[in-house]
């Protein structure tokens, strides 16, 4: 070999491992980006842990609804633009099934129960019956005491629910229809249920209880810990523990595996938003995940469930038929 070509061999080579090295640099320097389909809560606290921590800047979050969160990781799979993503934890059962797109995590905390190695349960998300006090005794309403009861005609156009569609905290609700009566009579009770709830059906686990604030309606069905919160603030809203029971929901933090592209930076702040921010999760949320966690036993639910077969999207699929 001549001294020009071992002199380009060189330069060439050099060039590789420059650009490499830039490559990874690049990685690290690049803002995390963050999709989560979690309420105004909890995102509030994920963006107060990481400014306070040295990542204010550093990242970009974008919400998004369960369903289109959802589908976009069916959809895509690695190559979504996400770095780190908080989700409801069927889903990425289900996209992690699909693609194996979640990279294997090293919790800094240690989980209650056994979960899967690419998961990193943040919240859990309680279904309840709330109701304005001022309107159930306008309307000179009884207070229900199951989710069946809601299927009542005498709650016709007082009740809001949200749609299983478009939201996982109506999921909620299906489950404990399905689980304490059946799939048959479960079908029958929601015939009943949508009908009382007419044009009160909300695209967001919350709506309801916006509804139901307003007085636009007596009753609706959704997320236990908002209505606990109104309660405590001194809003004319109560709730009652179905008889069914309080079925539950686990949203949680993943990292995305793209390989080379990893940005290095989203499992630290996944660590980060672990180790210091569930103190504060745990006042909105009540459930402990990790151990040596507290949790003040007055706003625990009494009959806390989760559904006896594994939550995928799948199932969501075949319960969300139950009312086609």
């Amino acid at each position: 070999m001549n001294r020009k070509k071992l002199l380009a061999l060189l330069g060439s080579l050099l060039f590789l491992l420059l650009l490499g090295a830039c490559s990874k640099s690049n990685a690290a320097d690049e803002k995390v980006t963050i999709y989560t389909n979690a309420d105004e809560e909890p995102v509030e606290v994920i963006k107060n842990v990481l400014d306070k921590n040295g990542y204010k800047g550093k990242y970009t979050l974008q919400s998004f609804g369960t369903s289109e969160l959802g589908g976009k990781l069916l959809a895509e799979g690695k190559n979504i633009e996400a770095d780190l993503v908080t989700m409801s934890t069927f889903y990425l059962n289900s996209a992690q099934k699909k693609d194996k797109m979640f990279k294997e995590l090293t919790l800094p905390v240690e989980s209650l129960t056994k979960i899967p190695d690419y998961t990193a349960p943040f919240t859990v998300q309680e279904g309840t019956i709330f109701y304005n006090t001022d309107v159930m005794k306008e309307m000179n309403l009884p207070i229900p005491t199951s989710l069946k009861d809601l299927a009542d005609p005498k709650y016709k156009d007082a009740l809001s629910i949200s749609d299983i569609k478009q939201s996982s905290t109506a999921w909620l609700l299906f489950q404990a229809l399905v689980d304490n009566y059946g799939e048959d009579e479960a079908k029958t009770i929601l015939k009943g249920i949508y009908k009382n709830a007419g044009d009160h059906l909300e695209s967001s686990g919350s709506g309801p209880l916006k509804k139901v604030r307003l007085g636009e309606v007596a009753i609706g069905f959704g997320l236990r810990h908002q209505a606990v919160k109104d309660k405590q603030d001194g809003l004319p809203i109560d709730f009652v523990e179905p008889s069914e029971g309080t079925y539950t929901l686990t949203e949680s933090l993943a990292v995305i595996n793209k390989g080379d592209k990893t940005n290095p930076e989203a499992e630290k702040m996944l660590d980060l938003i672990l180790e210091k921010g569930r103190k504060d999760i745990l006042e909105i949320y009540p459930s402990a995940l990790y151990k040596d966690e507290q949790v003040d036993s007055a706003h625990v639910a009494n009959d806390q469930k989760v559904f006896p077969t594994e939550l995928t999207a799948e199932l969501l699929e075949q319960h969300q038929k139950l009312i086609d």
